[in-house]
């Protein structure tokens, strides 16, 4: 019998699709510690942010065929080391895109509208003043939301972008690309309309933006420091719900505390789980979990997209 450890925790569809195929899936969680001497027992492994798979420990599972990551990244795995033995390495890189689109939108309407502050200082505020001071909020439509990173999660962000009546200046990796979008809008009837969608350059982006909003599962080094706020609208706000690190913190609440920029939201942070409390109590950055894909449509897509790329691996 195929043995699966879904370490990081499995939705049930998915679990019962692979029970039905006959797989044995394990969803009690096993510390890192204790990985090496367990996870040799194991045909294939499911994780997600929390359980790191590196070279050391792959070294140590000779039996182990697939390494499977329920998300978009694969930063926390030695993906290049385990392809190059032989193993099987898979993600689920479109099941969680709308979520994440959708969380990238709430952040927005969040700090339009002083929603972060608000709901802090209701509780303990004078209603009156309180709607005076929160009554200076503003509108999505018109405004430019400038996307870093252009695959399925930056295609879905502007989808939703443009059916809201925002311009979209979006930046890849690659050079001079021009991407078409299918833009479904519903209306009595379902109206599919194709939107033509440039890219431009970074520095362009930066300085027309109202918005930026990052969708790329890794960098080297920080995408948004000291010179990019600079160069941005002392309105902007930046957006990270991709990974901790793409934004220099230190930076930015330099940038925030100066007035280079207008807001910050972050889902994800360099020092997780305990992000610094700087940014966390900062009035003007709206704040969330890591919870990116993390609804209950995406989990059970996820699981579901798994549990299929697993059992048609093993069926071959």
């Amino acid at each position: 019998m195929i043995k699966i450890l879904a370490n990081d925790g499995i939705h049930p569809d998915g679990k019962l699709l692979l029970e039905e195929s006959g797989f044995q899936v394990d969803t009690e969680k096993i510390p890192p510690e204790e990985l090496p001497e367990k996870l040799p027992e194991y045909d294939a492994i499911i994780v997600r942010s929390a359980t790191k798979v590196r070279k050391d420990l792959i070294d140590k599972c000779p039996n182990l065929k697939v390494i499977a990551r329920a998300g978009v990244g694969l930063d926390n795995i030695d993906h290049d080391y385990a392809r190059s033995i032989g193993r099987v390495v898979m993600n689920t890189p479109a099941a969680s895109s709308q979520a994440v689109a959708e969380l990238v939108f709430g952040h927005m309407f969040t700090v339009a509208r002083y929603l972060h502050q608000a709901n802090r200082d209701m509780a303990i505020g004078d209603f009156k003043k309180l709607k005076k001071t929160y009554s200076k909020g503003f509108q999505l439509r018109g405004k430019t939301l400038g996307i870093i990173g252009f695959g399925r999660i930056g295609q879905e962000t502007a989808r939703i972008a443009i059916g809201m009546g925002m311009n979209v200046l979006p930046v890849d990796v690659l050079p001079d690309l021009d991407v078409n979008i299918d833009l479904e809008v519903h209306q009595s009837d379902q109206v599919k309309l194709s939107v033509h969608v440039p890219m431009v350059d970074m520095d362009t982006m930066l300085r027309n933006s109202d918005f930026v909003t990052i969708h790329v599962p890794t960098a080297k080094d920080a995408i948004l420091g000291e010179y990019e706020f600079q160069i941005m609208k002392d309105t902007a706000t930046v957006i990270n719900t991709a990974r901790g690190g793409m934004i220099d913190e230190d930076a930015l609440l330099d940038a925030l505390d100066k007035g280079e920029i207008a807001f910050a939201a972050l889902d994800v942070f360099e020092n997780e789980p305990n992000p610094r409390k700087e940014l966390l109590n900062h009035p003007r950055i709206s704040v969330s979990p890591h919870i990116g894909g993390s609804t209950v449509e995406a989990q059970r897509n996820i699981g579901m997209e798994l549990a299929e790329k697993i059992i048609a691996y093993f069926s071959k």
